[in-house]
């Protein structure tokens, strides 16, 4: 079965929101938020930490398994429309 893997750099409820919009595509066997293992950079001693400028909305990483070609065309789109309507990031990867 085919997976696509989702990046997204939105709040938590606008991940929640594409979730919820990919579950419902007819013929998703899985939808997932799996855990960030990217390293992040930020110093806790640092003099600009915790200023707006360092702040930014959130990174979200979801594995969704689709049945076939035409469920992972739907994803990607739903994806993609989700992103331009929200102003949200969203990247499509191969691998995490």
């Amino acid at each position: 079965m085919p997976i696509v893997r989702l990046r997204l750099t939105a709040d938590a409820d606008r991940a929640n929101e594409l979730i919820h919009a990919i579950e419902a595509i007819e013929g998703i066997e899985r939808v997932e938020e799996v855990a960030d293992l990217m390293p992040h950079m930020d110093d806790d001693d640092s003099s600009s930490a915790g200023l707006p400028d360092d702040a930014s909305p959130g990174f979200h990483a979801i594995e969704i398994e689709t049945p076939n070609e035409e469920g992972d065309r739907r994803v990607r789109l739903v994806a993609e429309r989700f992103a331009e309507a929200t102003g949200s990031a969203v990247e499509i990867v191969d691998e995490f």
